[in-house]
């Protein structure tokens, strides 16, 4: 076999293929086994019909069919391989001539990853939020844990906001009751925006017993998106009681014996989390700034694939399970159809350009994974989609997407070690010094996956 490689762009080749026609002795040989076991001939026992037989009564260009078929996948990723070619998606192959007893050629034009330069990145400077935790944030910290203690207790008079009222419910669209239309004993904190827009104003001033009916449009069900003439009717009425602010509330609500000693805790806790936002923001501004470095051309048929698998899961995944379609889903959004292709079509750029440069930067630096990297980061994964670990590894696993999750670790690496090379400031003119090496590959492992978020570039040596 002889192939040869045409460089059409940056992102696009052609293989031009001869194969002398000895070479095709095995397919030919696996071509007439097959038929033999498909067809019948009288005078001839299933499986042991001569070549010249099936020659004579299907025709000789039947068996070579079959076997140019069998054969044309392992000649192209010999091609392929023996080119050193990395290419992404499947061929476009076209047999240019097939002599019987001679030849087989053909080409195979296919995608290839771009080849890339990498230049020196130490100079990439940055600025990020500071870390700063005001007695303000830790009072808001602890009025929430302190909601989280509230009681309630029945009252005897009008609902008022905070009050938590229980109600019944009935959805009427064009005057007919849904079927899906009607709740019994639903327990809702007025103010709290948690049901219908229009309860709080509704519920507001009724005691138990009282009614009323106002208009909204259903957040979800079989009438999702349409308004709605809600009635609404209180049961109970009941006031919310906050746990005094005291050691007494610290040790009902914590380990602490103290309220000094909760706050402590908040602030610390805060402390940590802004501390981590803060790592997110600097890989999210350094990562901006390397794609601005390196010039990155796009296959084509690359980007239009992952512009159509982000809005498939947009529309039948994400918006599905909440009962909208992409055309509701724009009009709460305030967006039109034009702004949103031009959105997601700069998202699947900038991912396939994150996963085109960090791949560089992986085999530039032989990066590797081990088993412990991996496993921490389907921990977090797994705590982030709301799954346990175990059932996310076996999500994880049957869907095949192991290799994902180590090119996003792979990749959080890569992008660690520009993070590490660049200079990250403040707003106050500090330098941040992201010190924790695992905790700055994580963050950046999920600022890749973030980046990268829908379909994986994906490469296929195969036919």
């Amino acid at each position: 076999m002889k192939s040869a490689v045409e460089t059409l762009n940056p992102t696009r080749v052609r293989l031009t293929v001869e194969v002398p026609f000895e070479e095709l002795k095995d397919s030919l040989d696996a071509a007439y086994k097959k038929i033999n076991q498909q067809v019948t001939v009288k005078g001839f026992r299933k499986g042991k019909i001569p070549a010249r037989v099936i020659d004579q009564r299907f025709g000789r260009g039947a068996v070579l069919e079959e076997a140019v078929n069998d054969a044309l996948p392992k000649f192209y990723t010999e091609a392929v391989n023996e080119a050193e070619l990395a290419v992404l998606g499947q061929p476009e192959v076209d047999i240019t001539e097939l002599k019987d007893g001679e030849t087989l050629n053909f080409t195979a034009e296919v995608d290839i990853r771009p080849a890339l330069e990498i230049p020196d990145f130490s100079g990439i400077e940055v600025e990020v939020d500071a870390v700063e935790v005001s007695d303000e944030d830790i009072e808001k910290s602890v009025e929430q844990l302190r909601e989280r203690f509230a009681s309630t207790s029945p009252v005897e008079r009008a609902a008022q906001d905070g009050d938590v009222v229980t109600i019944d419910l009935q959805a009427k669209v064009d005057g007919e009751v849904l079927e899906d239309g009607i709740a019994e004993g639903v327990s809702y904190t007025i103010g709290s925006g948690e049901l219908l827009d229009g309860i709080d104003e509704a519920v507001k001033g009724l005691e138990a017993g009282g009614e009323a009916t106002f208009t909204s449009e259903l957040k979800g069900g079989s009438a999702a998106g349409k308004e709605s003439e809600v009635t609404v009717k209180v049961t109970q009425v009941a006031a919310r009681e906050l746990p005094e602010l005291d050691d007494e509330f610290a040790q009902l609500a914590s380990e602490f014996d103290t309220l000094d000693e909760l706050k402590a805790d908040s602030r610390k806790r805060l402390e940590n989390m802004k501390q981590y936002d803060q790592a997110t923001q600097a890989q999210e501004r350094v990562l901006e700034k390397l794609l601005e470095l390196v010039e990155v051309p796009v296959p084509e048929k690359l980007l239009e694939d992952e512009i159509n698998t982000r809005k498939h899961n947009l529309e039948h995944h994400q918006l599905g399970q909440m009962g909208l379609d992409l055309a509701k889903y724009l009009e709460i959004q305030g967006k039109t159809e034009e702004e949103f292709d031009a959105e997601t079509n700069e998202a699947a750029v900038k991912g396939i350009k994150t996963q085109f440069v960090l791949d560089e930067l992986v085999k530039r630096e032989n990066l590797n994974v081990n088993q412990e990297e991996l496993t921490e980061h389907l921990m977090r994964r797994a705590a982030s989609s709301g799954m346990s670990p175990d059932q996310f590894a076996q999500a994880v696993v049957e869907g095949g997407q192991v290799p994902l999750l180590v090119g996003e670790v792979a990749r959080g690496k890569a992008l660690a070690l520009v993070v590490e090379a660049a200079t990250v400031k403040d707003t106050n003119g500090e330098v941040v010094d992201l010190d924790d090496e695992e905790e700055a590959e994580e963050a950046a492992a999920e600022v890749v996956a973030e980046a990268t978020a829908e379909a994986e570039v994906e490469e296929k040596p195969e036919a």
